[in-house]
Parts: C-alpha cells; sequence; structure tokens
C-alpha cells in the first residue's frame, strides 16, 4: 500500500484549498462517519486485461489515500469492508492474495497509523485468520486505541448476520448465568454486543461499482444512514467522487422518522 501523508488539516483548510471541487462552505453537512463496500476491483482488473488479484492491490492504494481525503474533509470515523465471510469461497489464488495484502497492510500499518495519529480498529470473526494475523491485529488495535485522528475500521471476515448471531450468544449466555434479566435487553444491550460497540452509526454508507444492495453489512447499524452508489469502481474511486458523495448527502433531510417542520 502506498505511504499516506500527515493527515495536516481539516475542512477549513481543506475548502480553501479545494480547486473545482467543494470550494463551497458544507458546515454541518459533513458526515461523521462514513461506512463504504469497496467494489468493483476484480471488474476493474478484468476491464483492463488484468488479473482479479491486481484489483485488489490497487484497491488497497485507495484505501489509503481515501482516508486521507475523508479526514481533510472533516470526516471522523470511516469503516470499510474489506472481506466477508462469504469471501472465502473466492477461488484460492484470491483469497491469498488478499491474505497477503492483509499482512502487509498489518506489518506497514503501526507506523502509518502513528505518523497520522489514526486509531485503527478491525471488525469481524477474527478466529478464521493465521495466528500471526490474529496477533498483529491485537498489537495494532492495541497501539492506536487512543489515537485522536481518524477512526478507520476496517471490516474483514465480516458479516452483519453473523455480527449480530455473535452479539445474541453473549446476551443468552448472560441471562443463563443471571447476569441480565430478558426484560432487560434493549437496543443499548445489543449495540455494545456488537463489533461496533463504542462507534457512532454511519451517517453515509458509499457502495461503488453499480450494485445497489448491502450485502450483509452493517445492517444494524445503517438503520437509518444515507445510502449512494455509484458506478466508478472501487479502484477508481479519488478525492473528487468521495466529493461527490458528501454533496449528495449534505442535499438530503435526515428526519429519523420524525416530521419535518415547516
Amino acid at each position: 500500500m502506498v505511504e499516506v501523508r500527515p493527515f495536516y488539516c481539516r475542512m477549513e483548510s481543506y475548502i480553501k484549498g479545494a480547486k473545482g471541487g467543494m470550494g463551497i462552505s458544507m458546515e454541518g453537512k459533513i458526515p461523521n462517519h462514513v461506512a463504504i463496500i469497496l467494489d468493483g476491483n476484480g471488474r476493474w482488473a478484468k476491464s483492463k486485461g488484468l488479473p482479479r488479484t491486481a484489483g485488489h492491490v490497487q484497491g488497497a492504494r485507495t484505501v489509503e489515500a481515501i482516508c486521507e481525503d475523508a479526514y481533510r474533509m472533516g470526516i471522523n470515523y470511516l469503516t470499510v469492508y474489506a472481506f466477508s465471510t462469504e469471501n472465502w469461497n473466492r477461488p484460492e489464488a484470491e483469497v491469498e492474495t488478499l491474505m497477503k495484502l492483509l499482512r502487509d497492510y498489518m506489518k506497514n500499518s503501526l507506523k502509518r497509523a502513528r505518523k497520522n495519529n489514526m486509531c485503527v480498529r478491525v471488525l469481524g470473526d477474527k478466529s478464521m485468520f493465521a495466528e500471526d494475523i490474529r496477533k498483529s491485529i491485537g498489537e495494532l488495535e492495541a497501539a492506536t486505541k487512543d489515537n485522536t485522528g481518524l477512526h478507520f475500521q476496517i471490516a474483514i471476515n465480516y458479516g452483519s448476520r453473523d455480527e449480530v448471531t455473535r452479539a445474541v450468544r453473549r446476551l443468552a449466555g448472560k441471562v443463563a448465568s443471571g447476569e441480565l434479566l430478558p426484560e432487560d435487553i434493549d437496543e443499548q444491550s445489543i449495540a455494545a454486543q456488537l463489533d461496533t460497540a463504542g462507534l457512532p452509526d454511519p451517517d453515509l454508507m458509499i457502495r461503488t461499482s453499480g450494485e445497489q444492495r448491502l450485502s450483509n453489512y452493517l445492517l444494524w447499524q445503517l438503520a437509518y444512514s444515507e445510502l449512494y452508489f455509484t458506478q466508478v469502481p472501487w479502484p477508481d474511486f479519488d478525492k473528487k467522487e468521495l466529493e461527490k458523495a458528501v454533496m449528495a448527502y449534505g442535499s438530503r433531510d435526515r428526519r429519523f422518522g420524525l416530521v419535518k417542520e415547516e
């Protein structure tokens, strides 16, 4: 993955320096938390006559660039869907490439996170990964948990139904042990058992490459999120495309089930 420059500035200086981008005030309209489904790596590679693995390599570079652009824009939380529970069924060579990319990221991310003051967290069931990957994830999360810059979450071996199932099992265990009464289970106690415990729900969900479905991604957390779909494949998603998504978000009227006052 490419090296990212330090996150020197935030929204104010970002707008002042924008050329052909968001050269207008977006105060109050920048999403606090953006979730992205990174779709289209394989199709991008195929369109260029390259193996699917080349698309994942380029997609990883795009992740690094978007982390910087998002934080400069004023986004505080960024969560990306990198590898689902179903992705293990992909061709063996592709899965091996994804695991290699994950290992490379873990190897380089600690230094990068310290440099950019990023707090990195991995969502999903980590038990399926090799021991060295699990160890690297633990070390990265522990070392960056107090960083105050961008909160960057990577969903790997993640599936929302699996996440909710694991949460229900933990709650059931608490009930069985007498630690929790069934009638005391509410939205807050369920949310506290999810992989995203302690994180704000996404304000905006972006999916690239034309598909218009959630694909088992953050089903609980996206209940009131704005959804944005683009035809652009993930490897080609850049700062201008992120700006388009944020502009679309800013134009929407979020009522959370309430009635807009005239």
